[in-house]
């Protein structure tokens, strides 16, 4: 009975190492490919904003509108967001109670609002900074 549990002991701890072993070398694959995504996605964005900066010619100009770029592409899924949770606040519990359907109906103008603002601010800029500065 000792042999048994001796030898299964030491089958455990092979498995272990060499399982230890495995999961240590996958996990090192996954993280040089992880940094290698961030290290390309950094560089995507740095040349992008050395673009913005070629073209409205000054590095701040560049840079806001690099971020109000950012600010419009991301502004989209947040907004459709907010509009349909507002939508399900207005109509849906809304029904019942009438404080809850004008709270729905606020946030949905206010997100509405803040949706039109984000993309429209982005070419304001532009057209400012183009055709505003002689």
């Amino acid at each position: 009975m000792k042999k048994i549990a001796t030898i299964a002991i030491i089958l455990l701890i092979v498995v272990i190492t060499f399982g230890y072993n495995r999961v240590y070398a996958e996990t090192d694959v996954i993280d040089k490919k992880t940094e290698s995504q961030l290290i390309k996605i950094k560089e995507n964005t740095a040349k992008t904003l050395d673009e913005y900066k070629e073209k409205y010619g000054s590095d701040a100009y560049g840079l806001v509108a690099f971020v109000l770029n950012t600010i419009r592409i991301y502004s989209i899924p947040f907004c459709f967001l907010g509009i349909a949770i507002s939508a399900i606040y207005q109509y849906v519990i809304g029904i019942r109670k009438l404080d809850t359907q004008e709270k729905g109906l606020v946030m949905m103008i206010s997100f509405i609002t803040i949706l039109v603002i984000c993309q429209i601010l982005p070419l304001a800029f532009a057209i400012v900074v183009k055709f505003g500065r002689g």
